[in-house]
């Protein structure tokens, strides 16, 4: 059952995602009222999947904390040794757009670089949860296109102003329960611009496993349903190259991650 979020006669709604059309569940506020209300047996009203304009299936209160060089290769590439810790940092949910929307190239800056991820959405609240228990925590996983901003990123330690420009990323279509995943390391997080494929990385690259990951961020916050942890991104960023190639206007970025499915975005020039 994959889960979205989208708009409807100009508001945020929940929905169930068939093949043609998606069951609207208007009265969710949230994923985790989603899922409950997902799994009532009544009839529902539809919308075709052509109409569906996607929104990042999150709210405005969503945790969302991103691993940063958790891929063995990425990290080299960066040439960053793998620390004893994660490197962990916040997105805001309105840096983020749905998918087939554009994100923007900030004004103050040509260095907006693309990210492809997968990430994990809890399920229930977890505190100081151990690591052989991560996985009972995970509701779901959604295609995330982090991106980051590097001149801003590089400004000090501290990341979080290259993460977080308006509209820099993109996240969904949409949830897909955590069985969509049976072995996560046999998923693949490919990543493509203009249609080239420029990453391709397998899960069993990350440093941090999910469960590493859960355990960790359980440790100081309470992630609660629908938070989402990105999981890091594989080798092949667009700073790394030679020369760097960063996301200009008219470029079309697409995420594909096995057994989650194809997040897609454009760019254009903030205004």
């Amino acid at each position: 059952m994959k889960i979205a979020r989208l708009e409807h006669h100009g508001h945020a709604v929940w929905g169930i995602v068939g093949s043609e059309s998606v069951e609207l569940l208007p009265d969710a506020r949230d994923y985790g009222e989603a899922l409950i209300k997902a799994a009532s047996a009544i009839e529902r009203p539809t919308l075709p999947i052509t109409d569906v304009r996607w929104l990042p299936p999150v709210v405005s209160d969503t945790k969302i904390i991103c691993a940063g060089l958790n891929y063995g290769k990425h990290a080299q590439e960066m040439d960053r040794g793998a620390g004893s810790y994660p490197s962990v940092f916040p997105r805001f949910s309105d840096s983020f757009v749905g998918h087939g929307e554009q994100v923007l190239c900030p004004g103050n800056s040509d260095q907006l670089d693309y990210e492809a991820e997968l990430a994990v959405v809890i399920a229930k609240s977890a505190r100081h949860v151990p690591t052989e228990r991560a996985m009972e925590y995970v509701g779901g996983y959604t295609c995330m296109a982090e991106n980051s901003v590097r001149d801003y990123q590089m400004h000090n330690r501290q990341a979080t102003p290259g993460k977080n420009f308006e509209r820099s990323g993109a996240l969904g279509p949409w949830i897909v329960p955590a069985d969509a995943l049976r072995d996560p390391k046999e998923v693949r997080v490919i990543g493509r611009l203009n249609g080239v494929e420029v990453q391709n990385g397998g899960l069993d690259d990350l440093i941090f496993s999910i469960p590493a990951l859960i355990s960790y961020l359980s440790a100081f916050t309470t992630l609660r349903a629908g938070d989402v942890i990105a999981t890091g991104t594989p080798e092949g960023v667009g700073m790394t190259r030679n020369p760097p190639r960063y996301l200009r206007p008219g470029d079309q970025f697409e995420v594909e991650v096995s057994g989650v499915g194809v997040l897609r975005h454009g760019s254009r020039q903030e205004d």
